[in-house]
Formats: structure tokens, sequence, C-alpha cells
């Protein structure tokens, strides 16, 4: 199995770079950081809290509790925790309000540095309307003179971006991190995987630290998916059914539109005529609020724009996290099979599934490291900065790689290329549906914009690779992140 603790190099850093400006300024510092769920967020700052070797308070927030509930544990918590010099002093009862709280908390902190964590903020908030106004009031009054580094956690990522938002209460006060998945160089160091196999646990496993926890160490995707098929409480199945019961615990419309899209519709069109029901698709009044909220407020799904020098459309729709991506197409219905004792049913769902998906969910990852690596001068144009996809209303053409100075709309393109992840080679063929395509680019000017191939089985023997300014294979797709 991969370690207890995996990566998370930089943010620890970040973490304890706060820390020691707390020790060497004797003020405090506040962070609000927010991430999906199963992220990570908690065991992070577990870990940094176990690390940094300074007194903490670590109170995890429990959604439909009451104020009172909410109060009591807080209390006991702090009087457990190593804040306190003298534990007697906290009071048996409980607070009667956070104000009260908050004051209590500022009595036990010790006179060295500490640490702070309220775990899921956004639920504390639901339990009292007046809790942003009493935790701004008691940092402002109490807290922030003091030498403590204060954790404000939460997974409902527009409410967390709302907490420090510039008309509420606590703007200005807190430094926003925000902690993403795993990266496929830490799953690949984890697991001890390389090139195609690497690429294939962090599509599989979406970066969750969850599920690279019970992944054995050295094991390909495939012997991974075929195994956990014996096992329908696995964490490949649990962990996104239970993020899409938390987010989405009622079949309603929005439901419908994420599976819509989790079964692979990509434009507003086709997600609306899936999602309706008997009387039709989706009214465009409806979906396309809908699909805003499911990117901008529950960042669930991703937008993809045609990149190119002149404006497109359309959007396309993905789901932003890999393993919920699977679980929608295969991972799903490969469960029902498990919990019904047919492992073997279960795996040939997700086999039969899987050389589709993996082709289509690869290429965002492509994408993002050829950005990578433009940024970091290792493409043979310094002028990229964005790199995304091109397709017209039609989908003929549709090129999977388009780099280009900035985006969507961009000033100059300077190459087009295509995205192969099969078993078998790019070819001449391939070639010559790139480079018809590349044609159909606004921006693509013949003998100044560059070809480029990713291919997952590399060139064929025979393929005119002279025409090809860049040809990586899934190493160097992987090297982005080491």
């Amino acid at each position: 199995m991969a370690e207890a603790f995996v990566g998370r190099t930089a943010e620890l850093g970040y973490l304890r770079k706060r820390l020691d400006r707390v020790t060497s300024s004797g003020a405090g510092v506040a962070v609000a950081l927010r991430g999906r769920r199963q992220v990570g967020k908690s065991r992070l700052v577990q870990e940094f809290c176990d690390r940094a070797g300074v007194p903490y308070l670590f109170h995890t927030a429990v959604k439909g509790s009451s104020q009172v509930e909410a109060l009591t544990a807080f209390s006991a918590e702090l009087r457990e925790s190593m804040l306190p010099r003298d534990r007697e002093l906290i009071p048996a009862a409980a607070p009667a309000n956070w104000p009260d709280a908050f004051r209590l908390l500022a009595s036990a902190l010790p006179a060295s540095p500490s640490a702070v964590v309220l775990d899921e903020v956004p639920w504390l908030a639901e339990q009292d309307e007046q809790f942003d106004g009493a935790l701004q009031a008691a940092w402002d009054r109490l807290l922030r003179d003091r030498p403590v580094l204060l954790l404000l956690l939460g997974s409902d990522l527009h409410m967390m971006e709302r907490l420090t938002a510039y008309d509420r209460p606590f703007f200005g006060r807190a430094d926003n991190m925000v902690l993403g998945p795993l990266n496929p160089g830490d799953v690949a160091g984890a697991l001890g995987l390389t090139g195609a196999d690497a690429i294939d646990a962090h599509l599989v496993c979406g970066g969750l630290p969850g599920i690279v926890r019970a992944w054995p160490h050295g094991t390909p995707a495939a012997a991974f998916l075929e195994a956990e098929c014996e096992d329908p409480a696995s964490p490949l199945f649990s962990i996104p059914e239970s993020a899409l019961m938390a987010e989405f615990p009622a079949p309603d419309q929005a439901k419908r539109v994420l599976e819509a899209v989790g079964g692979g519709d990509r434009t507003q069109a086709n997600i609306a005529a899936t999602a309706g029901g008997r009387q039709g698709p989706l009214p465009s009044g409806v979906v396309s609020p809908l699909l805003r909220k499911l990117a901008e407020e529950k960042r669930v799904l991703a937008i993809d724009e045609p990149l190119s020098t002149h404006p497109g459309k359309p959007n396309l729709y993905r789901i932003a996290d890999s393993n919920l991506r699977l679980y929608l197409a295969a991972l799903r219905s490969a469960q029902e099979q498990a919990r019904r004792g047919r492992p073997q049913a279960a795996y040939a769902v997700v086999k039969r599934r899987w050389a589709s998906w993996r082709g289509r969910a690869v290429e965002p990852l492509v994408r993002e490291a050829l950005e990578l690596a433009a940024l970091g001068g290792e493409l043979p144009w310094p002028s990229v900065e964005a790199v995304g996809g091109w397709w017209n209303r039609q989908f003929d053409p549709e090129v999977d790689l388009v780099g280009a100075d900035r985006g969507p709309i961009a000033q100059r393109i300077d190459f087009a290329g295509s995205v192969k992840w099969l078993g078998t080679p790019f070819d001449n063929h391939d070639l010559s549906k790139l480079a018809r395509g590349a044609a159909a680019v606004p921006g693509y000017e013949p003998g100044t914009t560059g070809l480029a191939a990713v291919s997952l089985s590399g060139v064929a023997p025979n393929a005119d690779t002279g025409q090809l300014t860049l040809v990586w294979g899934p190493q160097q797709v992987l090297s982005a992140w080491q």
C-alpha cells in the first residue's frame, strides 16, 4: 500500500511559513483552506499539526447538529486539547454562544505559538447566522494580537469563498489557500509506477488520497480495478459515492444534469435532452443556471471553450474530478454487480468502457502537462501560455490540442496537436487527419504553426515524423509534474 501520508510537500511548506510568521512576529495569522470533499484537507492539516510541535486545538463541525451541540463539543475539545495550561480553568458548562466560545478560546491560548483548526466552517455558519460576525470580532479583538495560527477549513467551495469575500465580515483577514487533488507525479511516487501506468492510476483515483492509500504498491490500474470489483465497499466506489450523496442527496434536476454529463453528454443541448423527462428536454432557462451552478459554485463540472484567434462555440462540459467521472461512467454500474456477488461481471463493465473513457479523460491531463512544460520553457514555442482544444458547431473537425499565447481568444496559435491514447501507434493516417483539422483552426498559419502528437503507443516507424515539431509519450506527460 502507499504510505499513510502522500505528497503535499509544497502545501506543508505554505503552512509552515505562516507558523514561522506567527513565531517571529508574535501576532496571529489566519488561513482559509478550501477544497473538494475527500481531497485531504483535514489529513493535511492534522499532519501539519503533528509535525509542527506546537499546542493545537482541532475542532470538526458536524453537519446538521444544533448550535448547542456544536458549542458543547467545542468546549469539550478545548478542555482536552494541549492549549490550556490548566484544564480545570475551562468550565464544564458549554458557552452560551460563539462570542463566549471564542472568549473562552482566547483565555486558553498559551503565550507561545499555537494553532487552532476549525474544520467544516460552512457547517458552523449554517447553525448560526451570526457565526461569521462572531469570528471576525473575536479575531480582531482577541486573537489577532496573539501568537496563534487560525486554520479555517471547508468543503463547500462557494461558501468558503464567500467567507472572505469583500462584503463579508472576515474580508482581508485570512490568506486563501486552495487544496487540489494529488498531482500525477505525487501519485506515481506513492504507488511506484511510471509512464502510462502512473497516468492510468491518476485517472482512476482522481488524485484522491483515500483511494491512493488503498492501492497496493506497484499495481497497474487494470489489476487494481479487477481486485476492487470483488469489494463493493472499496474506497474506489465508496469515496465517489459519498461525495455524490453529500453534494446531491436528492434526485433533483441538478443531479440529473450531472449524471448526463457523467454519461458522456458534453453540449448543453445534449445534456438538456438527457436530463429532461417525458415532457422533453429541460428548457434553456433551467439547464443554463444549473450548469453555471455546478461549474462555478459546486466546481463539480469543468467548462472547455474552443481555443483559437476567433470566438468559438459551443462550450463543452465535463466532470472535473476524473474519479467521479469514472464512477458515473462505469464504476457505479460495476458496484451494483459487485453488490450482487458478481465481481467478474463488475470488472467486465469497467473493462468494456475503459478504452473510450480513458481516451477522453486523458485529454485535460495532457493539456495541463503541456501548459506546465510551456511555463517551464520546455516546449519549442516560448510564447505558449494556454493549451486547449478546438472544434466547430458540427465537431468536424475536432482538434485535441491547440497551443496559444492566451485563451480562450488568442492572438497567436503556435501549435495544433492530436492525443491518441490507444494501443496502436500514431501513424500517417492520424497525421493526415491532424493536418486537415489544424488547417481549419482560426489562426493556423501553414509553415509556421507547428504540429504535435501525444501518443500512448508512440509513433509508427513509417510515419512522416518530419511534419511533427513535438512528439510526446506517457513519460513526457508525467514528467511535467516531476
